[in-house]
């Protein structure tokens, strides 16, 4: 009896099946909501517990499902993804976050590293890195890719918050006079800012030059709004 015993409970151990890696996803588009599942879930070690569309939908998953991993989009209607991901942290320290992103920089990396986000992915992965990813960090490792984590030289020399201010102004379609009269500084001042600028980005246009800040994290979608003013004193 006691040797029948012991063969059930050994052939019960073999047959547990391992906790799957319970993943919450961020995003605002449904179509990309959706195609995050069918990747994850067919896999045989994890599964997509809940999904939102808004950091106030992703916290109440949170609290409600507990997921070992948290995938979010970066740029959502009612807060900055890092801010999320904080948000999340300081609530339940032993969720493993991943930012995703369709614009990958590194002074976004360097936000969202500082943040305690755990990983950073273009959105442009393939579905094997994206798995890899998601073990790796449920696993306790952090995921930054090399380029962005070490941008080249090239990328390196910072625009001063008011080259800044001339081109977020600028990119709201602004023309130079426009810009002097907000930040209250004259249009030669304005000009000079943006030579400055398109020389350090190497941007042949106020357009390219835009796409450049918008690619390396210097400008945010979420800074874009209507009828706001940058007047400052230096």
């Amino acid at each position: 009896m006691a040797s029948a015993v012991a063969a059930i409970a050994a052939k019960t151990a073999l047959s547990v099946v391992p906790r799957k890696i319970r993943v919450l996803t961020v995003d605002t588009h449904q179509l990309v909501q959706e195609g995050l599942a069918a990747m994850i879930n067919r896999e045989a070690d994890m599964t997509v517990v809940a999904a939102a569309s808004r950091a106030d939908e992703a916290m109440d998953d949170v609290r409600r499902y507990r997921p070992d991993v948290a995938i979010l989009n970066l740029l959502l209607p009612d807060m900055r993804g890092e801010d999320l991901g904080r948000q999340i942290l300081a609530e339940f320290p032993d969720t493993r976050i991943l930012a995703i992103t369709s614009a990958q920089s590194h002074v976004e990396a360097r936000r969202t590293l500082d943040a305690g986000i755990h990983g950073y992915l273009s959105k442009a992965v393939s579905v094997s890195e994206l798995v890899w990813a998601i073990r790796h960090v449920q696993a306790g490792d952090e995921i930054i890719p090399g380029p962005v984590a070490c941008p080249p030289a090239s990328q390196t020399e910072s625009l001063t918050a008011r080259e800044v201010q001339v081109l977020r102004l600028a990119a709201w379609g602004n023309s130079n006079r426009e810009v002097a009269a907000q930040l209250a500084i004259a249009c030669e001042a304005v000009r000079m800012h943006m030579r400055r600028v398109l020389e350090k980005l190497g941007a042949r246009d106020r357009a390219h030059a835009v796409t450049i800040a918008l690619t390396r994290g210097i400008l945010q979608l979420g800074d874009w709004g209507t009828g706001q003013s940058f007047k400052q004193t230096h």
